[in-house]
Order: C-alpha cells, then structure tokens, then sequence
C-alpha cells in the first residue's frame, strides 16, 4: 500500500494550483490530508475509485481533515471521543483489515506558546486514544503533529529552542509517543539525513535555501515494523507551504 499524507493549508487554493493532477500523479491507495480549512458543501471533489471520509471543524476556515481511499473503511470514526477536543475537525481514524490509519491534524502551540498547556493536554489524551485503539488493531498514525523532534529535523534548531513545534515539552511529547511503541517510519529507514524537511515557511526564500521543519510523519505500531517497505518525503510537490510524506507498507 501506498499511504499519502498532505497538510495542504487551504484545499480550496490548492485545488487551483493543480491538486487533482498531483493527486492523480501521485495514485496512492490512501491519501490523507490536513488544514483543509472548508465546511461541507464548499468544496466537490470528483476522485474516482475513491472513498471520501471529511471531518470539518466547527469554526469556518479553520483546521480540518479528509481522507480519500480507494478501499471503503470497515468503520470510520472522526474525532478522539473528547469533546473539547473535538470541535476542530483534527482526526479521522478509519479502520482496514489489518490496522486502523489515524490522520491527525496536532494543535499549535501558538506564538510565545500560548497554547502549550493545552497542546500537552491533547498528547495526552490522544496518546491515551491510539494504545485503546491498539487493543483491537495495531495502527498507522500520520498527519501534520507540529513537532520537528530533534535538532535533525529543523534547519535552524539553535534559534528554535523555544519556539512552537520545538519547545522542549513538545519534543518530549513526542519521544514519549515512540517510547509508548510508536515507530518514526522515516527515521526508521533515513535515521541520520540531514536536510528533510517537510514544511517551510513562506518567508525569507526558506523552500528555496531548505529551510526547513519535518513535522509531518508517519508513526506505525511497534508490531507493523516488518511491513514497512520505504519512507518518502516528496519535496518536490508544491501548492502548500508542506509536502506531502508517503508511507510503503506491505
């Protein structure tokens, strides 16, 4: 299987900037997508030979996810049962066969991390999410977790200290995620590249000198590791301030 996950910041402007030829290009079974920013109705993808499963967040314009695939989900489940979680549209959990696929859109911590205490307060109750659900199935975990986690996966991490997606808690948050059985697909095959990144920010030409955060990922229950194939950051694929990450799995 070839899994896909985009946080595409804005479909509506990626759609115009040629996302169904990249989506057709890219022919993954499953292609998962965040920061969608629309409500129902404001948006009519015709993808054939796919399922679409949207979880919109109660504000307009704001946050959001999607999945498209091409084999119908056994049981689809939006949001992480916590209502002051669940107003933003951030998960959609679909179960296959094999494994549940979790596509999450993580909170920002927000400038001066204003929003940390919440942030924590999310990994922890999400985290608590993905082992129920690992009871029944092993998962797949992908999407857009704002968290570059160690000094590898960020350009500038000396700057970034204490900064969102880079603030200690945050990078513990994470390492306790892997610590909790969680395997980091990319860092499983590429454990010491350098310059993969992932999102850029829209100023200072920093796509154009990579200067980069990764923090979007592909995270597999412990018990998946042997069906991993490969890893992929597509950084050639443009229309967002992220790229998309794939995931080959067997």
């Amino acid at each position: 299987m070839k899994l896909i996950s985009w946080n595409v910041n804005g479909l509506r402007a990626v759609v115009k900037k040629g996302f169904i030829d990249i989506f057709n290009e890219i022919d993954a079974d499953v292609f998962c997508l965040q920061e969608t920013k629309l409500q129902e109705g404001q948006i009519d993808l015709a993808l054939e030979g796919y399922h679409q499963y949207w979880n919109y967040a109660e504000k307009k314009g704001y946050s959001g996810t999607a999945i498209f695939s091409k084999q119908e989900a056994i049981s689809v489940n939006y949001g992480i049962g916590i209502e002051e979680h669940d107003q933003e549209g951030r998960v959609i959990t679909v179960e296959y066969d094999d494994f549940y696929l979790v596509n999450c859109y993580t909170p920002n911590s927000q400038a001066e991390l204003k929003r940390l205490e919440y942030r924590l307060l999310w990994e922890q109750d999400f985290l608590a999410y993905l082992k129920q659900l690992e009871e029944t199935k092993p998962v797949v975990l992908c999407g857009d977790l704002n968290v570059a986690h160690n000094n590898i996966d960020l350009k500038n991490w000396k700057t970034n200290r204490k900064n969102p997606g880079f603030s200690d808690a945050e990078r513990a948050a994470f390492s306790n995620l892997l610590e909790n059985g969680f395997v980091d697909s990319f860092r499983y095959f590429y454990p010491e590249l350098e310059g993969a990144y992932s999102w850029w920010s829209y100023r200072f030409n920093a796509r154009k000198n990579n200067a980069g955060w990764r923090i979007d990922y592909f995270c597999v229950s412990e018990s998946l590791k042997d069906s991993l194939k490969d890893a992929e950051i597509l950084a050639d694929v443009h229309g967002s301030d992220h790229c998309p990450v794939a995931l080959y799995i067997d």
